[in-house]
């Protein structure tokens, strides 16, 4: 098949053009294209508002977000909470940093990126008595109500505008980089913003069933493996409880099983873990068993 393009008859000679002026070439839409945008990446900032403005803006710290949306009760913020812009959506925010979803990387190239100022926090500990299973403590926060609001509102507005933004599109940093991230944590509301027609969730009947199944019966560890790298998790089927394993399914229990969220296998985790592919990739279930890994 041969590609024809049209020229313009009337098009001017370059020497005919001022060299400082660029002549507007008549242009024509397509009806086959997309946006760029396929994700909205949630995170909080950790620090208060002045500091989260100053960390996203200025250039010596070398990160930066589409939207960020300041929590009431901040001493260095005094104004209705409201949406800052910080970076067009069109263009590339760096948010992201090394991440995969869905065999997807450079996730900044495909993403809206928005920041909620929350001052959770992560520390290490030092000790040999520490490993990658209690290496961190984590304090988190509770989300501000009227943030959440806005942020809800922000939300809606952009799927409207990005057909392309599935529901298990909408996910947290640490989702999509399970070992260095952990916002925006095991607090922040899924729950709510999918009951406001935003992201994914499980039904509970669902769940329920395959809680029930699952008691008599756990799936492998490589089959735990193969359901969340179906769902976009970036995990490999080792069939061993690894330290990538460990980091995903604490990645996964922040997003979906908040209140039982140490990183370790449980039956409300893998339940919900099933309903979800079950809603939102049927193809992959048959007889309860996911088809297409490495240990089927």
């Amino acid at each position: 098949m041969s590609l024809l393009l049209g020229i313009n008859s009337n098009a001017m000679n370059a020497t005919d053009v001022d060299e400082n002026k660029l002549e507007k070439i008549e242009t024509f839409q397509s009806e086959n294209f997309s946006t760029r945008v396929r994700f909205i990446i949630i995170h909080y900032t950790s620090i208060d508002w002045e500091n989260s403005l100053k960390v996203l803006t200025q250039e010596r710290y070398g990160v930066s977000t589409h939207y960020l949306i300041p929590e009431d009760g901040d001493e260095t913020y005094q104004e209705q909470v409201k949406i800052y812009q910080l970076v067009d959506e069109e263009d590339r925010a760096w948010h992201a940093g090394v991440s995969k979803w869905e065999e997807r990387t450079n996730i900044n190239d495909q993403s809206i990126g928005i920041e909620l100022v929350n001052q959770a926090e992560c520390s290490i500990r030092q000790g040999s008595q520490y490993d990658y299973t209690n290496n961190y403590v984590c304090l988190f926060s509770d989300f501000d109500n009227a943030q959440i609001e806005i942020l809800i509102t922000l939300l809606k507005d952009i799927l409207s505008r990005h057909d392309e933004i599935k529901p298990t599109y909408v996910i947290g940093h640490s989702d999509i980089s399970p070992d260095r991230k952990f916002d925006p944590g095991p607090k922040f509301p899924w729950k709510r913003l999918y009951e406001n027609g935003i992201g994914a969730w499980y039904d509970d009947v669902t769940q329920k069933k395959y809680k029930k199944k699952f008691s008599s019966k756990m799936p492998s560890i490589g089959q735990i493996q193969c359901g969340l790298k179906k769902y976009g998790y970036g995990i490999e089927v080792t069939e061993v409880m690894d330290q990538q394993t460990f980091y995903v399914i604490r990645a996964f229990q922040y997003h979906f099983t908040p209140d039982k969220s140490n990183g370790r296998i449980s039956i409300e985790m893998v339940s919900a873990l099933w309903a979800l592919l079950e809603k939102y990739f049927p193809e992959t279930i048959k007889n309860d068993r996911l088809v297409g890994c490495n240990d089927n």
